[in-house]
């Protein structure tokens, strides 16, 4: 085991500009994408299967035709597949086809380390069960629907070191049946999950009391960990972390990301799972263990989803193309195709541990990863929401990538109690960094737990 001891706080290169495929990004094909799927009349998960212009099944059809357009694009550099299976439960009284639209771009050098970008493609209105009217679900989420598929565009002309996947998901709106669908689908391919970008509703910037926002978009992210063991829980509450789950570092580092860009949307973390009483299809990965935060408007606009068409008392309700802000979703695409781009070139988080107990030294000790040539340390008060802006050191990995859990890197800091701190630390490949792993019980990007798959 060698040792590396902290003598002063290395400064560490800064993130680098980069040439970004977001440039291209269309607002004009966000559009057109949207009002194709709003073409379809309804979407309902309970709608037909069969019928080639209107329903779920030819929506679904529709998404999974467009990955191939752009993988033949690509040279065939996508893998279309319709993971499926047959649910019944709460929001669906039979027995019903659920199907998923999934295209792969595997990456170059760690094909199974995975970053996920989805969206659901299914719709409703007023009453969950009613899958006869027209709901056309333009915002929710035929919004998030078109921004996978743009994304898809205009990453696969690029080949990145690891996988992104882009899920179109059904059975939303009935109970995040198509959101469980795909994290178990995942874990069933042996995938390790980097991090899940879920948009839903992602496309219009005022709300219906006139209040608008095109500046921000929300992100949100779990606290303590939804698989915590009873054992790492206790050693939380002992430790701390309840601030320090994996996707609320992802989070934070979305958050830097967008501050990049002087032109680009702004961050706003919102440190919940979910909205106040409702729930997304980042829901399953979380409760599977994997890092995920739910990407919507700074500004939703409650009369334009979940609601039949109609003019009540002067008041025009359903979510119709006209309420949406195309402006707006190309420029929540650009952030999502900037962060899968640099999602894609980093090495995983590692899985830092900290030991402080009883001494006037902090002690960090973390296992080599994979494509990475440096990592970055950092800490912060324990009263501290972010990690400074500047990593405490940066030491070089110079251990081989196939020396993991045969030796360990392990850093020593002087005079630092760790009772008043948290560690963390990233791993980074060239100019690219991973989001902050937290050197606190169950920080790290590994389940530690399977629970139980009752409906949200």
């Amino acid at each position: 085991m060698r040792k590396l001891v902290l003598v002063a706080a290395l400064l560490a290169s800064p993130l680098v500009a980069q040439d970004h495929p977001a440039s291209n990004v269309s607002a004009e094909r966000l559009e057109a994408d949207v009002e194709k799927l709003v073409s379809f009349g309804t979407r309902h998960t309970l709608s037909e299967q069969d019928n080639p212009t209107r329903g779920i099944g030819a929506a679904v059809d529709w998404g999974a035709d467009e990955f191939r357009r752009i993988s033949k694009d690509c040279n065939d550099c996508l893998e279309v597949m319709l993971p499926e299976t047959t649910v019944q439960g709460r929001r669906i009284p039979v027995p019903t086809r659920l199907r998923n639209a999934v295209a792969i771009q595997r990456g170059s050098e760690r094909p199974n380390e995975v970053i996920i970008v989805q969206g659901h493609i299914d719709s409703r209105v007023t009453d969950p069960l009613d899958w006869k009217s027209d709901a056309p679900g333009a915002n929710d989420d035929a919004s998030g629907t078109a921004l996978v598929i743009e994304a898809a565009r205009v990453l696969s002309r690029k080949q990145y070191p690891t996988t992104i996947i882009y899920a179109l998901l059904s059975g939303e709106e009935q109970g995040l049946y198509g959101g469980r669908l795909m994290a178990d689908w995942v874990t069933e391919q042996g995938f390790t999950v980097k991090a899940v970008l879920n948009n839903d509703v992602v496309g219009n910037s005022c709300g219906s009391d006139g209040y608008c926002d095109a500046d921000n978009v929300r992100v949100f992210s779990e606290g303590p960990r939804a698989d915590l063991t009873d054992v790492i829980r206790a050693a939380q509450r002992r430790s701390g972390g309840e601030n320090d789950s994996p996707g609320r570092n992802l989070s934070r580092w979305l958050d830097l990301l967008a501050d990049e860009t002087s032109d680009g949307i702004n961050v706003r973390q919102i440190w919940r799972v979910d909205r106040m009483g409702r729930g997304g299809d980042q829901i399953p990965f979380l409760e599977a263990g994997y890092p995920a935060v739910r990407i919507t408007v700074a500004v939703e606009d409650y009369e334009h989803q979940h609601q039949d068409l109609r003019v009540e008392d002067g008041v025009t309700y359903g979510d119709t193309t006209d309420e949406m802000d195309f402006a707006y979703l190309a420029r929540v695409t650009q952030l999502n195709v900037r962060a899968l781009d640099r999602l894609a070139r980093t090495p995983l988080p590692p899985a830092p541990i900290a030991r402080a107990a009883v001494r006037t030294f902090t002690e960090l000790e973390w296992a080599p990863v994979a494509g990475a040539d440096s990592y970055h340390l950092y800490r912060r008060r324990t009263d501290e929401p972010y990690w400074s802006s500047k990593p405490i050191a940066r030491i070089d990995g110079d251990l081989p990538a196939d020396a993991a859990g045969e030796d360990l890197f392990k850093m020593e800091l002087e005079g630092i109690r760790g009772d008043d701190w948290f560690f963390g630390v990233s791993a980074c490949a060239a100019d690219t960094c991973s989001p902050v792993a937290s050197a606190v019980p169950a920080g790290a990007f590994e389940p530690v737990a399977k629970e139980g798959d009752d409906t949200n």
